[in-house]
């Protein structure tokens, strides 16, 4: 925080550190809030039996379910920055409150701090954000998910109900499309010439979001026979300790 503090520009600190800090934490409550734990509850499903809260959701509640809760982790980056941004938040704050939410979705305080991979808030915070360097970061994310769904959707010997619950084996190319986007997105907006302070939220949202991977289920992953640093590295790149 006192880094964070430090790099914004002197105008911004006329907003009272206490008005920064309300910021960033309401920022993680709005991102913890368990609103896709609740629908599939809504809907007699227990997700946290299940591995990914949003694949379960699609797969086993139904499809419109699972947009709307994909939905509304976009919403929850997109409110957070744009009420920090009505309120007359520096930009460097708009961005690391995006950040917080991020942060509530993956590690939720009303769920255990057992939740999400960040994917969709970040996407979503960093859109309303930066958008020009978003859109250079969705070209390895839509590189990988494509190459993930597009083999999917052509199994004919599937109803197309079936295709569109992109069942099958875990997906390679989409996290990893997904990780190498967060890590374009810094460089991008470097390359625009954004501001330091933005810059570092984004290095740090990466950051965060490989953390989240390679943490889940980590002691249970360590007890694998498996060499230790075959079972990080497969899970830094592929969401996954085995591939």
């Amino acid at each position: 925080m006192v880094l964070a503090y430090s790099l914004l520009p002197s105008t911004a600190r006329k907003i009272s550190v206490w008005n920064e800090l309300g910021l960033i934490v309401g920022a993680y409550v709005l991102g913890s809030f368990p609103f896709i734990y609740l629908l599939g509850r809504f809907n007699g499903v227990d997700l946290r039996e299940y591995g990914d809260m949003h694949i379960a959701l699609w797969q086993d509640v139904g499809r419109v379910q699972g947009f709307i809760g994909v939905a509304f982790d976009f919403a929850k980056g997109v409110i957070v920055v744009m009420v920090a941004r009505t309120v007359g938040f520096a930009d460097g704050w708009v961005a690391f409150a995006g950040v917080a939410a991020v942060a509530g979705q993956m590690w939720p305080v009303f769920m255990k701090f057992q939740g999400e991979k960040g994917n969709s808030t970040g996407l979503a915070m960093s859109g309303v954000v930066d958008p020009a360097s978003v859109l250079i970061a969705l070209v390895p994310i839509t590189t990988g998910f494509l190459v993930r769904t597009v083999p999917r959707l052509r199994q004919r010997e599937q109803s197309l109900d079936e295709r569109l619950k992109f069942g099958g084996p875990p997906s390679l190319s989409l996290p990893l499309g997904m990780g190498a986007g967060f890590a374009v997105l810094p460089l991008a907006a470097w390359g625009w010439g954004r501001p330091l302070e933005m810059i570092v939220a984004f290095v740090g949202l990466f950051l965060l979001i490989m953390l989240r991977r390679v943490t889940d289920e980590l002691r249970e992953h360590l007890r694998q026979p498996s060499g230790k640093r075959g079972m990080l590295l497969n899970k830094f790149l592929f969401d996954r300790s085995e591939i």
